[in-house]
């Protein structure tokens, strides 16, 4: 199946990991940890609120001392690129690399279904004309 034909539904993952906006950001880091996730939904009220990466915890982190009261709102992307189930996998990767992102919520009439990530796209490639053996 060529590239243009592969539906984002194919490739990304639909086991969620979820937060709250109102989450504290020491608790959504240990999430992530204890999730092995490269990235939390924010969602409030079933809708998609927000996203927070691995690289906004890391660059909370380095601007110094994280305020014991800070939450995921404070810190995560409000202003999130997402995908449709239905768009091609290169539609998405364009989305990607334009925005400089590594996570692509996949939403569904408002609904957030799944996450698309350059991990699922580096594999779907790499696997595409082989055999799938080492």
């Amino acid at each position: 199946m060529e590239i243009e034909a592969v539906p984002v539904e194919q490739l990304m993952t639909t086991d969620l990991v979820t937060v709250t906006p109102e989450e504290g950001v020491e608790t959504a880091a240990g999430t992530i940890l204890t999730k092995e996730a490269g990235s939390l939904v924010a969602v409030d009220d079933g809708q998609l609120a927000g996203i927070l990466t691995c690289t906004d915890l890391t660059e909370l982190v380095s601007d110094g001392a994280v305020p014991a009261d800070a939450t995921v709102g404070d810190y995560m992307t409000g202003d999130v690129t997402t995908v449709a189930p239905e768009e091609s996998i290169q539609d998405a990767a364009v989305k990607m690399i334009t925005k400089q992102i590594q996570h692509l919520p996949v939403v569904d009439e408002e609904e957030v279904v799944g996450m698309l990530s350059t991990t699922d796209l580096t594999s779907h490639l790499t696997y595409m004309d082989s055999s799938g053996t080492e």
